[in-house]
């Protein structure tokens, strides 16, 4: 009777084992890995903000960005706070393991009166960052998802 029970313990055991690793073979990636990870995500922020910086529909509300940048070159502060406040959002919302840490959207954009205009021609520069990276449809469209739930607490501001 009591290798029954031992070989029963053995049995479920083993049962348990092949369970965790079929549940771990069929979770699929997170949006983050997809994209390749904070690397892959730190070169498309680093061409996204680029873009923008030359984006003649981003003049006015980068205005303030562009002067620091400017004046300070690359060791802008606002610059690396925008990069890596970007490089965190994204990370964190695609599923990585980075935590954002800046202000919520409503009170970041607060008295900037951002039109939808400018959000779309943003949005246009993502999607060209993404683009340049040759980021697969998919995962492009995912992430632009995720940056256009953000519309509402930004527009109008």
């Amino acid at each position: 009777m009591k290798k029954l029970k031992i070989s029963a313990l053995v049995i479920l055991f083993g049962l348990s084992l092949a369970s965790c690793d079929k549940e771990e073979e069929m979770k699929a990636p997170t949006l983050y890995d997809r994209l390749g990870g904070v690397n892959a995500i730190s070169a498309v922020v680093d061409e996204f903000i680029g873009r923008v910086a030359v984006n003649p529909d981003m003049v006015r509300t980068f205005k303030p960005l562009l002067d620091d940048v400017a004046k300070n070159g690359a060791s802008s502060a606002r610059l690396a706070s925008l990069r890596n406040n970007l490089i965190d959002q994204i990370g964190e919302a695609s599923g990585g393991p980075q935590k954002y840490k800046g202000k919520d959207m409503v009170t970041a954009h607060k008295g900037m009166m951002i039109t939808e205009k400018e959000f779309n021609s943003l949005a246009g520069d993502l999607s060209g960052a993404l683009d340049k990276f040759n980021v697969p449809a998919t995962e492009k469209g995912e992430l632009l998802s995720v940056i256009g739930s953000l519309k509402p607490s930004i527009v109008g501001q």
